[in-house]
């Protein structure tokens, strides 16, 4: 099919925007460390104030040219305009309703909330270190889960030495809690 026959619109859909953003139970708050808010307000920033204002000059540029049917830049700069401004109303939806949680701050708390970080012992012997961040934070393979994932939801309000049991697709794993920490987590590592 010819392109002089799709419609292309400058409206995305609700959809399409939920579809990228990573689940929040409804009714939840949407918990962050001080680290992750800035991380995000950061992306936000570099989107609204460097990004879009050059794309939107190259758009510019590119409209002047004539004919935008064939017009490679003309093109692709609104359908990367569409992504960065979907961006922009999804990084400004979860900071607006975001609540920045500093781990560091919390003292003499020996039971796991929003942001510690907790060692656990396997049926195995392994000893794995997590901490529990924010669903925009969560990065499983550096040890930052979200809060609202299975593995945290089973540690929550457990104190060291606790058993936790952890459901998982092959049954039930034990899990022994060695350590409750609370301190600044690092991001950049």
């Amino acid at each position: 099919m010819s392109k002089a026959f799709t419609k292309e619109t400058d409206e995305s859909t609700d959809e399409e925007e939920l579809q990228s953003a990573p689940p929040l139970p409804p009714g939840l708050k949407n918990y962050i460390t001080p680290a992750g808010y800035q991380r995000l307000k950061d992306e936000l920033d570099q989107l609204w104030k460097v990004e879009r204002p050059v794309l939107v000059q190259t758009i510019t540029w590119a409209a002047s040219n004539g004919d935008r049917s064939e017009n490679g830049d003309y093109i692709y700069g609104k359908k990367r305009l569409r992504e960065i401004d979907r961006r922009i109303r999804f990084l400004s939806r979860r900071l607006d309703n975001a609540v920045v949680v500093n781990p560091a701050q919390r003292t003499n708390c020996d039971q796991i909330f929003f942001g510690a970080t907790v060692t656990v012992s396997r049926q195995d012997g392994a000893e794995c270190t997590y901490s529990i961040v924010g669903v925009d934070e969560a990065d499983a393979g550096r040890g930052l889960i979200s809060w609202v994932s299975p593995l945290a939801r089973a540690l929550l309000k457990a104190r060291a030495d606790d058993v936790v049991m952890l459901r998982i697709p092959g049954g039930v794993e034990e899990l022994v809690v060695v350590e409750v920490a609370y301190r600044t987590i690092n991001f950049d590592a």
